[in-house]
């Protein structure tokens, strides 16, 4: 997509008064795509706050946060009518109940685009395979050489959302990638690349490595309780390193909610559409060809109560995906 006119229309937006709230779900691509739109806008707007809507729990996420000094402001420590203009950078406004409550300034996103989705300036790619590489595009419109740790940032941000382009990208990615290598502490990266688990997190291998079951190539996990939906993120990940493993589906109750993870490995699958099919009628899902995510609220799902058996919420996750 051409940048020269695309900056632009995004600085005419903001004047050197302005306030601006930028709102993430963070994981690192959302973190960098934060980090570099407050840089574009540095010495245009009076302030910048990045905010992240829940807690940073996954081991990952947080030692990057850490490492590379990152400021993030929790949503629950920001009023957000203080601020005269709003973004949101890797996310769209029905990817969680707290972005919707807001109108947008800004929306700049890699995922298919929600009909829904309003802004004064909207820039959605859904072919890219990480949001960091767009800003990265942003960076390089704007003549600005990002610092070490906005490179190191942007470069995890693609590393990750693309697998180590193990899941569908595209030749703007591999450029932005290209460009950040040289400008990005490799020693850094794998430090971040190192944190992606926690002993905390060794009973949840444990009790999901004794439920697990396989059918027609799917692996299907109901973990029931967890601390945080992470978890099965980073399950549904260890368990398509089985060769014989096509798919996993991953669910879990996390507060009020049923979540569900979905992976596969990529060929002639789309794992954002089985999970609308199998859930999008109870509540929000979606996601991209090789990994999607669902959550349903608990008061969708009557005819099962939270604490009954992990093997009846097993099967649930069977015969609505349809394995």
């Amino acid at each position: 997509m051409p940048m020269r006119p695309l900056l632009p229309r995004l600085y005419q937006i903001f004047s050197h008064e302005d306030s601006l709230l930028i709102l993430i779900d963070a994981d690192p691509d959302s973190i960098a795509s934060g980090l570099a739109l407050k840089r574009l806008l540095w010495r245009r707007v009076a302030s910048c706050t990045i905010s992240n809507i829940r807690p940073i729990t996954r081991p990952q996420n947080e030692r990057m946060v850490r490492l590379l000094g990152i400021s993030l402001t929790p949503y629950q420590e920001v009023d957000p009518g203080a601020f005269s203009r709003k973004a949101l950078v890797d996310s769209q406004p029905t990817h969680h109940p707290l972005f919707g409550d807001h109108h947008y300034d800004i929306i700049i996103d890699h995922h298919p685009r929600h009909p829904a989705t309003k802004a004064r300036f909207m820039d959605i790619r859904p072919e890219y395979g990480a949001n960091s590489s767009i800003m990265t595009e942003y960076l390089r419109a704007a003549r600005i050489k990002p610092s070490l740790k906005l490179a190191t940032a942007l470069f995890f941000g693609i590393k990750t959302d693309t697998s180590n382009f193990e899941r569908p990208a595209i030749e703007a990615d591999v450029r932005a990638f290209h460009y950040l290598f040289a400008l990005t502490r490799l020693a850094l990266v794998r430090r971040l690349e190192l944190a992606e688990i926690s002993t905390s997190m060794f009973a949840y291998f444990q009790r999901a490595l004794s439920r697990y079951r396989i059918r027609h190539g799917r692996l299907y996990v109901f973990l029931g309780q967890v601390l945080t939906p992470d978890i099965l993120v980073i399950l549904a990940d260890f368990f398509m390193r089985a060769g014989e493993i096509s798919w996993t589906i991953m669910g879990g109750i996390y507060q009020d909610k049923l979540v569900v993870i979905f992976r596969n490995d990529g060929l002639r699958k789309n794992a954002g559409r089985l999970a609308h099919k199998a859930f999008g009628r109870l509540g929000a899902a979606g996601g991209h060809a090789a990994s999607a995510r669902a959550e349903v609220p608990l008061s969708n799902i009557p005819d099962l109560a939270p604490n009954a058996q992990w093997q009846l919420w097993q099967e649930f996750l069977i015969q609505r995906v349809g394995g």
